[in-house]
């Protein structure tokens, strides 16, 4: 199938008054590890800034506060999720200013303090607050938060130049570190290369070996020619007990350009959430302001119209001079993502079993989040998604993106987490009620195995570096940064369907 370029639709006008944020998963004290350092749980530690001096700084560095917060009181979780997403937009706004002041800052390095980092430690300081005074008047307040406030200039560091992924695949049969905390996702180890500022502004040419078409990356060190790299997935071996059926769903590729940059799972009832444009299968009426009751009342785009889940990921474009009609809005070229988005050729939408176990249902309205959107700059503790073309699917890149030969494509693949505490829906940082599998294939820690939800997303685009995920403005449109959400609107009869295939190792569609 050829290639298409899809336009966005326009975004509609919204009405401010956001309806009450999800509450889901249970209550309790807040759990915040606020004393250990601001990089914990990163691939490696922030170096001291005095170790950077002479070195061109690329982007923030900030703690990621979400990350932190295990276990939020349900009475505090609306407002807390909200000053969460808050903080994201003065991160993206200090970016701004940053990139906006960067020759400036290189000359002299007290400037990015006084100008940037300092005004932005004040914000998150207030934004720290707030979130303690949120929890404060429904639990225990949580002591320490104000150690997350500071935020450095990262540079241009890791000086790793090679993309052959981690010699495994993502998902099931890697160590999910789930013997220390069940919602960590798989150990990788991406050597991202830092992106530079350059490069021209929104309708210019894109150059993707200075700083790509915006400025904000990519670079050309991305990017890695697929067969150049050597063969590097693993599957785990089936055992007795195995759940081998698999359930397909058809929800189309977005033909209808429904596109958003709000996330509902992470910044509900706020307008913008993500910073980035998202692609919806599925459920239409996902937006900020989505409820669970609006979601089950909606439109869905799958065939099977006992699926109305909602299934979304950052749109792909090409880096090619054309600006979308996004240009000018937030999520789009207002935060450093530009060009053509780009419709997959063939979304492929599977639930898969457990290697070692049957499966039982997910709850309805479970959400997952897999991969991690700020992985850049959080290090690749919670990084989940993988980049390759068609016909060498067996090698896997974690932080490059794939140059593809003539005649193959693109392709990004998501294995979500299989593994489900059996309680709740949803957690406080979206993670600590789902896991993944340990190295053999087990769920620990009294974890229950649910059916796998398994994404292959396929793009037509011309071969080289002239293409670019979304992300966040401070991410620098990194490969390792893509992420996948879900939402399981399924009616019962049909997850039971799901199930029972792939308990009884049928393949069903």
């Amino acid at each position: 199938m050829g290639r298409t370029s899809r336009k966005r639709s326009t975004l509609a006008n919204r009405a401010i008054a956001a309806s009450a944020a999800l509450l889901l998963g249970g209550g309790g004290l807040v759990a915040v590890n606020v004393y250990a350092s601001a990089g914990e749980g990163r691939s490696h530690q922030r170096p001291p800034q005095s170790e950077n001096a002479g070195q061109a700084m690329s982007t923030i560095d900030c703690p990621d506060v979400a990350n932190e917060l295990t276990d939020v009181p349900r009475g505090a979780r609306w407002q807390v999720d909200r000053e969460l997403a808050r903080m994201d937009s003065q991160i993206t706004q200090a970016y701004k200013k940053f990139a906006d002041q960067k020759e400036q800052i290189e000359q002299d390095p007290a400037l990015a303090e006084n100008a940037v980092l300092n005004p932005l430690k004040a914000k998150r300081l207030a934004s720290l607050e707030r979130i303690a005074n949120a929890i404060d008047r429904v639990g225990e307040r949580p002591q320490g938060l104000e150690a997350l406030a500071p935020c450095t200039l990262r540079a241009d560091d890791s000086g790793s130049g090679e993309g052959t992924g981690d010699g495994t695949d993502n998902g099931e049969g890697q160590d999910g570190g789930q013997s220390q905390d069940p919602g960590q996702d798989p150990s990788q180890d991406p050597g991202q290369d830092q992106g530079q500022d350059g490069g021209q502004g929104d309708g210019q040419d894109g150059d993707q070996g200075d700083g790509g078409q915006a400025g904000n990356g990519p670079e050309a060190s991305d990017f890695v020619d697929i067969t150049t790299v050597q063969p590097n997935v693993s599957q785990p071996r089936q055992r007795r007990g195995a759940s081998k059926g698999t359930f397909t769903t058809d929800c189309g590729r977005n033909e209808a350009g429904k596109f958003n940059s709000d996330n509902v799972i992470v910044a509900p009832g706020v307008t913008n959430g993500a910073h980035h444009m998202h692609d919806y299968v599925g459920n239409q009426a996902n937006d900020a302001f989505a409820t669970d009751d609006s979601l089950a009342a909606a439109d869905t785009s799958c065939r099977n119209q006992g699926d109305k889940s909602t299934y979304y990921w950052p749109v792909l474009r090409l880096q090619n001079g054309q600006a979308e009609d996004d240009a000018n809005v937030d999520g789009g070229g207002k935060e450093g993502n530009v060009g053509e988005i780009q419709t997959p050729s063939q979304v492929t939408l599977k639930f898969a079993g457990s290697p070692v176990s049957k499966v039982t249902a997910m709850p309805r309205f479970l959400r997952i989040i897999t991969g991690d959107a700020k992985a850049f700059v959080n290090g690749n503790a919670n990084a989940n998604a993988s980049w390759s073309c068609t016909g060498f699917e067996d090698r896997q890149l974690k932080d490059k993106y794939p140059i593809c030969p003539e005649g193959s494509q693109v392709v990004r693949t998501f294995k979500f987490q299989s593994c489900w505490d059996g309680q709740n829906s949803d957690s406080a940082n979206h993670r600590t009620h789902v896991a993944f599998a340990d190295e053999n294939g087990r769920c620990q820690n009294g974890f229950r195995a649910i059916p796998q939800l398994q994404q292959r997303i396929v793009y037509d685009v011309p071969p080289g570096p002239g293409f670019a995920l979304d992300s966040f403005p401070e991410q620098l449109h990194k490969p390792v940064t893509d992420h996948g959400d879900f939402i399981n609107v399924f009616d019962e009869n049909l997850m039971n369907k799901v199930v029972s295939c792939i308990n009884g190792g049928r393949r069903c569609r």
